[in-house]
């Protein structure tokens, strides 16, 4: 769901907190007195500090609907790692990664904003941009192991690739009517859409389970 900003521009406002120089190259390596653990710090708070905007950017599909105080796409990635770290076990499903999963799922949004359907930006457009994002962040992260799980669940989750994948993916959704029917009970929304676009598109049985609950107890509240 956040505010569709171009790629371009948003890297660019976050350049100088990564480079100093306004520019936005890779994370310079280590000094050659061999101080690794000084420049993987140096790498690991830079990601982080960009990793600020996904606790500051406000879902858009909230903000177009002139929801109050709306969730953040961070916000909205917690409870999705809520959602993994009590579900069930799965056979055939690795719970940690589906926690892993949802953290990282959105994460390219710190830099291209939570781009919406509303947004008029083409499936393609929208994962040319994130793809990007995503490899920029690798970069800041300084590369190696962690920079690739990051960027391979990212992955895996837009392919929605394997049985994980499939998981988040109606974590995903179950997050987005939790809130919806919380906004509904609290602010006297009628956010009905966010219930239409994702009917009979959970794609798991734990999916489709937390759905019908969801929307059992909206149906008590009418």
């Amino acid at each position: 769901m956040a505010t569709d900003s171009p790629l371009s521009q948003s890297t660019a406002s976050f350049s100088s907190v990564t480079a100093g120089d306004g520019s936005i190259s890779s994370v310079p390596p280590p000094s050659r007195n061999g101080d690794v653990a000084a420049s993987s710090a140096s790498s690991a708070i830079d990601f982080l500090t960009l990793c600020t905007r996904l606790k500051t950017t406000p879902r858009a599909g909230w903000v177009i609907r002139d929801v109050k105080k709306p969730e953040s796409i961070a916000d909205h990635m917690y409870r999705m790692g809520l959602m993994a770290l009590i579900s069930s076990d799965i056979p055939g499903v690795n719970r940690d990664k589906c926690m892993k999963m949802a953290i990282v799922h959105d994460i390219a949004e710190a830099i291209v904003g939570d781009i919406t359907p509303s947004c008029g930006v083409s499936k393609e457009e929208k994962n040319r941009r994130e793809s990007e994002a995503l490899e920029h962040m690798c970069k800041v992260l300084g590369g190696g192991e962690r920079a690739k799980e990051i960027a391979d669940l990212w992955r895996e989750y837009e392919a929605n690739s394997s049985p994980e994948a499939k998981v988040v993916k109606d974590f995903d959704k179950l997050e987005m009517i939790l809130q919806a029917l919380e906004y509904e009970q609290e602010q006297g929304k009628d956010l009905e859409e966010f219930f239409q676009s994702t009917a009979g598109k959970f794609q798991t049985d734990i999916g489709k389970a937390w759905a019908l609950e969801i929307a059992s107890r909206r149906r008590k509240q009418q």
